[in-house]
């Protein structure tokens, strides 16, 4: 009986590639195929729109990286000058602090920062 079964099957099966292929080859009779001239027609309008927007593109590319360079520029420039601020009070502060510690006494003899802070404090406290 199984081998009666595999040949009903295998009979169905050819049965079934036959039409496939007899039903494919049906429709591709049903397809309208475009002319020669409406082909090389439609072929260069496609390559038209592709190479308009592939400039667009270029462009807008170009555009967009000129934009962002220059304004990259710009913040490296604020921000460098604003670092150039900074690095200028902090040296002037820092000679400050060093003008501090080299106070001299009427013997010309240097005295250290500590002594020097207490005799500006002593100074300020007179002034008052």
């Amino acid at each position: 009986m199984a081998k009666k079964e595999n040949k009903a099957k295998k009979q169905e099966n050819n049965k079934n590639k036959k039409s496939f292929f007899k039903d494919f080859k049906a429709e591709l009779k049903k397809v309208v195929w475009p002319t020669p001239k409406q082909l090389v027609n439609n072929t260069v309008a496609v390559i038209t729109i592709v190479l308009i927007t592939a400039l667009i593109v270029f462009v807008l590319d170009l555009a967009f990286e000129t934009m962002n360079s220059k304004g990259i520029d710009k913040i490296k420039d604020v921000i460098s000058t604003e670092n150039e601020i900074v690095e200028n009070n902090t040296t002037s502060n820092e000679n400050n602090t060093t003008e501090d510690a080299n106070v001299v006494s009427e013997d010309n003899n240097t005295i250290t920062t500590d002594e020097a802070n207490t005799t500006n404090e002593a100074e300020n406290n007179v002034t008052e």
